[in-house]
C-alpha cells in the first residue's frame, strides 16, 4: 500500500497537496519543512505556510537545518519506512540516501510540462517567455535537476492577463489532484514511467533582482510578458531622472497611433504623451502604453498623473541612468 507517506514542502504552493492527501485518507506520518525564518519589520521568526498547515492538521513536523549529513534526521525517516516521500517546493537538494529510501521513490509536483522549464521558477519563466500553455508534472525525483521520469501531466492555459500570482494557485490545485491520482495509481499498479526527452529541455533558473530590470530594446510584448511573470518579485523597473521607477501595469500598443506629424518610431525607452496615452518606445518598432507606475519614494500612480507631475521633455528616455 502507498499509504505511509512523508511530505516535504515549504511554500503556499505546496499546501493544497498536503491538505488533499490528508482529506483523501493517506497517512502522512511526518511533514518536513524549512526552519522558521525572520520576517517583517520586527524580524520575528515565522513558520512556513506548510508548517502552519501541518500544525492545523495535527501532523508531526520536522525542520532540520541540514539534511545530507544529518544522521538523526536520516534515522527518523528510516524508522518511518515511508512508501513514498512527497516533495512540493521543499527548497532543498535531496541527498541520495533520501532519494533511495522509499519503495515508490520521491514524488515531486513540478509546475511545468517537463522537460520544459526545469528549475526553481517554472511558473514565472513560462509567462515571461510568452507561453500560452503550461501545466503540472508529477515526477519521480532522481539526482538530476528535474530530470526524473514523468508519472503524470496535465495542461493549463495561461490567460493573456495572468501573472505568476494568479496562475500559481490554479497550478497548485491541479498538482494536488494529480498527486492523489498518481498515488492511487501506484496502489492499483496502473502508473507507468515516461522518460523525459532531454533534447527538449529548457531551464527556469531562480529569479534575481536584475531579471526585473526593463530592457527597452526588447519588443513590447516581451517586456509585458516579463512584467506579468516576475510578480511579485522582482517586478519590472527602470530609472527616471536617476531614480528607480517601478512599472506596475502596461498595455502593448501599435506605433501607428503616434500622430502623423511626428516620427512614427519611438526610440527604445523614449517617452511620449498624446492625449490620455503615455507611450514608451520598445524594440522591434513597438511601443507600450504605461498604465501605472511608482517613482522611488512615492506611491503608485496612474501614468497620466506621473506625466502631469514630472512633465517629461521631448525625447526624454526611461532607463538612461540605470546601471
Amino acid at each position: 500500500m502507498v499509504n505511509n507517506l512523508v511530505f516535504a514542502g515549504t511554500p503556499r504552493f505546496a499546501v493544497p497537496t498536503l491538505e488533499r492527501l490528508v482529506e483523501t485518507g493517506f497517512a502522512v506520518r511526518l511533514v518536513v519543512t524549512q526552519p522558521d525564518k525572520p520576517r517583517g519589520r520586527g524580524m520575528e521568526l515565522a513558520a512556513s505556510p506548510v508548517k502552519q498547515a501541518a500544525l492545523k492538521l495535527g501532523l508531526d513536523v520536522a525542520q532540520p537545518d541540514k539534511i545530507k549529513s544529518n544522521e538523526q534526521f536520516r534515522q527518523q525517516l528510516m524508522a518511518l519506512e515511508p512508501a513514498a516521500i512527497i516533495v512540493v517546493g521543499f527548497g532543498r537538494i535531496l541527498p541520495q540516501w533520501m532519494i533511495d529510501l522509499p519503495r515508490f521513490g520521491n514524488l515531486n509536483v513540478h509546475a511545468s510540462l517537463l522537460p520544459k522549464y526545469r528549475g526553481a521558477a517554472p511558473i514565472q519563466w513560462a509567462i515571461a517567455e510568452g507561453e500560452a500553455i503550461t501545466g503540472v508534472t508529477i515526477m519521480r525525483i532522481n539526482a538530476g535537476l528535474d530530470t526524473g521520469d514523468i508519472l503524470q501531466q496535465r495542461e493549463l492555459a495561461i490567460g493573456s492577463d495572468d501573472t505568476s500570482e494568479t496562475l500559481a494557485p490554479r497550478l497548485a490545485e491541479i498538482g494536488a489532484e494529480l498527486m492523489v491520482e498518481v498515488l492511487q495509481g501506484l496502489e492499483a499498479g496502473t502508473v507507468t514511467n515516461t522518460l523525459q526527452d532531454h533534447t527538449r529541455a529548457t531551464l527556469a533558473p531562480i529569479l534575481t533582482k536584475q531579471d526585473g530590470h526593463i530592457d527597452f530594446h526588447r519588443p513590447a510584448s516581451e517586456i509585458r510578458n516579463r512584467l506579468r511573470g516576475f510578480q511579485p518579485w522582482p517586478g519590472a523597473f527602470t530609472t527616471f531622472r536617476g531614480k528607480n521607477l517601478h512599472v506596475w501595469a502596461v498595455k502593448v500598443v501599435p506605433q501607428r497611433i503616434v500622430p502623423q506629424n511626428e516620427s512614427p518610431d519611438l526610440k527604445p525607452g523614449e517617452l511620449r504623451s498624446e492625449g490620455e496615452l503615455v507611450l514608451v518606445g520598445c524594440g522591434a518598432q513597438s511601443a507600450l502604453e504605461l498604465l501605472e507606475v511608482q517613482v522611488e519614494g512615492k506611491k503608485r500612480m496612474a501614468a497620466r498623473d506621473f506625466v502631469n507631475g514630472y512633465r517629461p521633455f521631448a525625447g526624454e528616455r526611461l532607463g538612461e541612468h540605470s546601471t
